[in-house]
This record gives structure tokens, sequence and C-alpha cells, in this order.
């Protein structure tokens, strides 16, 4: 497998999609239907209830969807890694590595808010990354703000994304006062609108425009498992960390200061689930995106040729174990 996603080849994404297929089947077996939580924003609650009626009578309609977008977000960040030249060859290493790390966790293949919200978070990392030496960016800085806008209309943490953003508005260009500003007005364009939606239906309160917001730790029961994951996160994190310090010298400015927004991406998503916190782990599947992207460093400039293989077959191996000898799903 390791050589056949090192290769850039259109048959990849076939065979990618049947690897996610058979690393992720047990999310088709045992179809799990969105309860609907309280961070759920409005948009993420209008789509439940348009496709509630399919999902009762076909719960297969939810694993499917989760599946497609984890697919989408796959192969969004395989192209973003090799268009930019984040790494010295095009693979398909990022989308394997984000369909592995996705199903270390069943909660990570659930129909949820921050999975939908992760192809939003996609299309702004790619926004952020092109506005770099763009001597007309206040179109591109403002769709970013308007992205992350929508965004918390479907997981209302995600708001907390803006620190993120305006720190790599900092990285990426020269500071201007009226680019910021113009990304918070993006930002809050969504919320000017939705309140003249409840301003007319005379449904107008602030709770409702701007939900609570706390700060708490996440009560996640300790497991094993739960530590095997975080090894197989945290290890293969660290060695694409050291592959990418290694390289950096040789990589253009604007791929380092790439790599900067991920390593801010992380700090960023890490946090979310402390924003009002849920005993869930599904809140955790922002951080996926840019354990994928350093993952694949190691996949690809490990000089033990057979540290990828082992990396590779021991987390198959894991998820295997969890799916089935585990609660698993």
């Amino acid at each position: 497998m390791i050589g056949i996603f090192k290769q850039k080849n259109p048959a990849n994404i076939f065979l990618l999609l049947v690897f996610g297929l058979l690393i992720k089947l047990p999310m088709f077996l045992h179809p799990h239907i969105p309860p609907g939580r309280s961070n759920d924003g409005v948009f993420f609650k209008a789509i439940l209830s348009f496709i509630e009626p399919t999902g009762r009578s076909t719960p297969l309609l939810y694993p499917v969807l989760a599946f497609g977008l984890l697919f989408l977000q796959a192969i969004m960040l395989t192209r973003f890694i090799n268009t930019q030249r984040m790494m010295n060859k095009p693979t398909f290493f990022p989308g394997m590595a984000y369909l592995l790390i996705t199903s270390l966790l069943p909660e990570w293949n659930f129909f949820s808010a921050p999975l939908l919200v992760n192809t939003i978070l996609l299309f702004v990392l790619s926004g952020l990354f092109k506005i770099y030496n763009q001597p007309n960016a206040r179109g591109a800085i403002f769709n970013i703000g308007l992205a992350l806008g929508i965004a918390s209309f479907l997981f209302f943490p995600s708001l907390t994304f803006i620190i993120w953003i305006l720190l790599a508005l900092a990285v990426m260009r020269p500071f201007k006062l009226n680019e910021w500003a113009l990304c918070i007005v993006g930002i809050t364009t969504p919320f000017y609108f939705y309140a003249i939606y409840l301003f007319i239906n005379d449904t107008w309160s602030w709770s409702r425009l701007l939900p609570h917001f706390t700060i708490g730790v996440p009560a996640i029961k300790q497991s094993v498992w739960l530590a095997g994951c975080a090894f197989l996160l945290v290890v293969p994190f660290l060695g694409g960390g050291y592959y990418v310090q290694d390289n950096l010298r040789r990589m253009l400015i604007q791929v380092r200061k790439g790599w900067s927004l991920l390593l801010l991406f992380l700090f960023g998503a890490v946090f979310i689930p402390f924003v009002n916190n849920s005993d869930t782990l599904e809140n955790w599947v922002m951080a996926a995106i840019p354990f994928a992207a350093f993952h694949a460093c190691t996949y690809l400039y490990a000089t033990l040729r057979i540290l990828p293989l082992l990396l590779f077959w021991l987390t198959v191996a894991f998820i295997l174990g969890y799916q089935y000898y585990e609660i698993g799903w």
C-alpha cells in the first residue's frame, strides 16, 4: 500500500476509495444516527431535520454521507499538499493518512457538525495559502471570513478559529488593518443576515444569535485503546515534524509558512473540544487534518523504508482490533 500511494497516479483515487471503504466497513454495518447536540448550529440542525424522514427509514444514509465527506476531505487535503508543493514530490499519502487516522476512533466517522466544518476549514486553509504575495487579496480575505462565519452556524465552537485566521494573516501577509477588519466583517456577515431573519420573524433574542460560550475539560473515559490511539497519532506526527524541520532549508518561503499554518491549525483544533465541552470525541476530528499532513511526511521522508510499512500495518492492525475485538463500533 505504501508503494502504491507514494505515486501520483490518477488511478490512485479509485484505490483510495476502495481502501477507505475497506478500512471503514464497520461504519456501514453499524449505522450511527446523529442525536443532535447543543453545540450544533442552526444550519446543521436544519440539515438533520431535512434528512430525518429518509434517515429514519434508511439509517444507512448517515454513514454514506459521512464517508462521502471523509473521502472528499481526503482528496481536498491531497490536492492542497500536492498543488502547493508542501512535500518534495506529489503523493497520495495525505489522503491515505487522513482516512487511516479518522478510522482510529468510531466517533470520527459519524455524520456530525464538526465533520462538515472540516470541509470548510480545508477551503479556508487553501484560501489562506493563496493570499501570500497576492497584491489585491481583499476578496479572498472576505471569503475566508465568510466561510468561518458559515462554519459557526454549523458548529458554534468553530468560531474560535478566528484566532487561527488572524494569526495566519499575520504569517502570510504584512499587517494591514483594513484586511483584518474585512476578515472580521466576513465572519459577522452571516450573523447580520440571521439577525435580520430573527427580527422579521419576531423571534429575536441574543441567546439565539449568539449561543452560550464556556470553557471546560471534557470528561473522556480513559482506556488502553484510547492511549493506543493517542500513540498512533502523536508518534508519526513527531516524526513528520522532524522531517519537515530537516527539509525546511530546501523549501520555498511560501511552503515554510504553509507548514506554520498547519501547526497553528492543530493548536486551534486541539482547543476546540474545550469550548462548550461535551463528553464525546466527535469534536476532536478537526485535528485529523493537520495530523494527516504531518503523518504523510513520515511516510514519504523516512530513511528506513521498513518504518512506514511497520507504521501503516500497525495502525491497520490497531483499527481492526478496536473495531472487532473491543467495544469499537
